[in-house]
């Protein structure tokens, strides 16, 4: 099979990679941030789109490269891939979690940014393999229920990604607890899913404290719908 490279794309397209790499730099700086990576570790993607309202030459997302540190992680660093997580454009290899992210974007057309931690508290449910409960009215709003668990898998293909999309297919929570791993979200783009990212560690955080104390109490299902739907379509529009 022929790659594509970057060059042989559109203008409008390449314009608009230009534009994605600005935006996923920007992002990688949060997780530091709110300190839900270290060292090398995370990783953010947007998936580059020129037209939204139909297919065309926008199959490709930005991502960080593999083992390059926070600080080193400017626009020009960042490296574009096809959906079939092949390298397009970019001086350095994509991260080892490109698999993960291609398939998602494969598979789950409405995701347009996918944001890969090991923040501590949900990386410690992950490795209990227990789904964050909703105790929180923050929870039954950003996730309109528990985060759930995505089965084991190892880094290298595309099997994380398989994980991801069958646990948050049956599932309104933007983020899922991979298995002995840690938490992945996704969100319409990148920005989303950091915010997501951020969210999963707070409550994760929480609900720990809160069952070093006793037990945390659960909201109703009903209440948890209501609050999700007011949240999602009338807070803040």
């Amino acid at each position: 099979m022929t790659v594509r490279t970057l060059d042989e794309y559109p203008d409008a397209v390449r314009e608009e990679v230009a534009r994605t790499r600005e935006v996923v730099a920007a992002l990688h700086a949060e997780l530091p941030r709110w300190e839900l990576v270290v060292w090398t570790a995370g990783n953010v993607s947007q998936r580059v789109v020129v037209d939204p309202s139909g297919p065309g030459e926008g199959d490709l997302f930005v991502i960080k490269p593999s083992g390059v540190t926070y600080d080193q992680l400017t626009a020009d660093a960042m490296v574009v891939c096809d959906l079939d997580g092949t390298l397009v454009d970019g001086d350095r290899s994509p991260s080892s979690d490109t698999a993960a992210h291609a398939h998602v974007y494969r598979h789950m057309p409405e995701v347009g940014g996918v944001v890969h931690t090991h923040s501590t508290y949900a990386t410690a449910w992950a490795a209990r393999a227990e789904p964050v409960p909703c105790v929180l009215t923050m929870m039954a709003d950003e996730f309109g229920g528990e985060i759930p668990v995505g089965p084991f898998a190892l880094i290298g293909d595309d099997s994380i990604g398989r994980g991801i999309v069958e646990t948050l297919r049956e599932s309104r929570s933007p983020a899922v607890l991979m298995r002995n791993h840690g938490p992945f979200t996704i969100g319409r783009d990148a920005k989303a899913a950091v915010k997501a990212a951020v969210m999963c560690e707070e409550v994760a955080r929480t609900v720990h404290i809160s069952r070093q104390l006793g037990q945390p109490l659960p909201i109703a299902q009903t209440d948890v719908d209501r609050l999700y739907d007011r949240y999602q379509n009338v807070y803040g529009r």
